[in-house]
């Protein structure tokens, strides 16, 4: 009886550690959302804005759950060859995963889906001047990605109609000081910036450019 009783709780624990890494599409737990993560794949229905120069290419460092269940978002981008920090704050909705923000238009933000473990896809709705633009960001906890990861990233953007000529690798542009030698311009301050500054970083300093959104 001992024996059994021990082989369920050695069961029910892997099972629970399995579960863990179950892929999730609703009814998130935001708070497991919360900690540092890294840019991997954009894409969007207009290529301007999330290639270089682009006004919604923004590098994510951190995300934070905040105290009323909105998002704070900590972000860097290259403004005139500088490197900008930027924190917005993503307004919780009556609706689970869903947040709305104010940031080169108006933009409506839902968390497609995440293993909280490795990744997290969000799916962005911006309208600017009465255009809409759809964005989907691909985030890694690690500046690394496995191609299972790719795969579910084009599955969901096939859902918007965005296919792969849509999508960005924004991974080289900067998470290794070694990076920061070869590739755009972009890409070498990216790389600066990423490895030497975090978000945190920006906050003692006089002058710094933030933006609290």
């Amino acid at each position: 009886m001992v024996v059994l009783l021990v082989l369920g709780l050695v069961l029910s624990l892997a099972n629970a550690q399995f579960g863990q890494d179950f892929t999730v599409q609703r009814n998130h737990n935001m708070a497991r959302i919360s900690g540092d993560w890294n840019s991997l794949f954009m894409a969007s229905d207009n290529m301007t804005r999330i290639r270089e120069n682009g006004d919604l290419r923004l590098f994510i460092r951190k995300i934070n759950i905040l105290k009323n269940g909105s998002l704070k978002f900590d972000f860097h981008f290259m403004v005139q060859g500088e490197c900008v920090a930027v924190t917005m704050v993503c307004e919780k909705t009556e609706t689970n995963g869903e947040f709305t923000v104010a940031y080169e238009g108006e933009n409506r933000v839902w968390l497609s889906e995440t293993d909280y473990r490795m990744y997290v896809i969000f799916y962005m709705e911006n309208i600017k001047n009465g255009t809409k633009t759809h964005v989907l960001a691909l985030y890694g906890r690690i500046p690394k990605f496995e191609k299972s990861y790719l795969k579910r990233f084009e599955n969901i953007c096939k859902k918007y109609g965005l296919d792969s000529q849509n999508i960005i690798d924004l991974i080289d542009q900067g998470r290794r000081p070694a990076l920061a030698q070869k590739g755009s311009r972009e890409g070498r301050i990216a790389a600066w910036c990423a490895w030497h500054r975090r978000p945190e970083d920006w906050d003692g300093e006089s002058g710094e450019a933030q933006q609290a959104i």
